[in-house]
């Protein structure tokens, strides 16, 4: 769409004077173009490439778990874009990042000995929940829900992560509010807070995640991380989760 409004512009200026800044705008446009193609090479080939495991969830909904190529760092609030060529080719979907986590890359015979390769064996792992729509999210999620025990893998790009690293710690108390799959914006919140409340490391002594859902089997979207934020150091003391279900069975 942008080259074709490019080349419709460059022609309906024809021998205009104006026609040279259309040069700027296609030098800036490569540009931008070729230094998000080298990053998303950058992240993602390599050492296996990025990998994700697509699984269809009660509610017409979509977990992504994707395990990068190379250690990512992620902020609670930020999103990505993710590019799925089996079934979307290449075309990019913004969705927020509801979870992340490095873990040890154990697939090697060779096991690590210094501290360069603990940091060349380190993969994040980023999680996603996306509600079933129209287009692409509804051919993922068909692609899924036929598919064994209900999940396939796949491979995947990923740019980002982007968007303003919002943080709460400054607050004495935080209420954070979501419906639906909005959950995956708070998620990362709550997590963030509790720690940082155990830790010592921020004002905030009160979080409230308050939470609407249309049914009690959307609770399955966030079910492992929320199990693993309730159990976390000192989370009784600071942490209160209300939930709301407007059409309960």
């Amino acid at each position: 769409l942008a080259v074709i409004s490019i080349v419709t512009i460059w022609i309906h200026l024809k021998t205009l004077p104006q026609q040279i800044l259309i040069l700027g705008v296609i030098v800036i446009w490569v540009f931008e173009r070729t230094a998000r193609l080298i990053i998303l090479i950058r992240h993602n080939v390599g050492r296996g490439g990025t990998k994700a495991e697509i699984e269809a969830l009660a509610g017409e909904a979509i977990r992504v778990t994707i395990r990068m190529a190379r250690p990512w760092k992620f902020r609670a609030g930020q999103h990505l874009y993710l590019y799925l060529p089996a079934v979307g080719m290449w075309t990019s979907h913004p969705f927020t990042i509801a979870w992340s986590q490095e873990e040890q890359d154990l697939s090697s015979e060779k096991l690590p000995t210094d501290a360069l390769d603990v940091l060349a064996r380190r993969k994040t792992t980023m999680s996603l929940i996306i509600r079933r729509r129209t287009g692409f999210t509804d051919s993922l999620w068909k692609k899924a829900e036929i598919a064994p025990d209900g999940r396939f893998f796949t491979n995947a790009f990923v740019e980002g992560p982007y968007g303003a690293a919002d943080s709460y710690e400054s607050y004495g108390h935080v209420m954070l509010f979501a419906a639906g799959v909005g959950i995956t914006h708070a998620v990362p919140h709550a997590r963030q807070l509790v720690g940082g409340y155990a830790n010592n490391t921020c004002a905030t002594r009160k979080v409230v995640l308050v939470w609407i859902l249309q049914s009690p089997e959307h609770l399955e979207w966030i079910r492992p991380w929320m199990t693993e934020i309730l159990a976390m150091e000192k989370r009784r003391d600071c942490l209160r989760i209300l939930l709301f279900v407007t059409r309960p069975k």
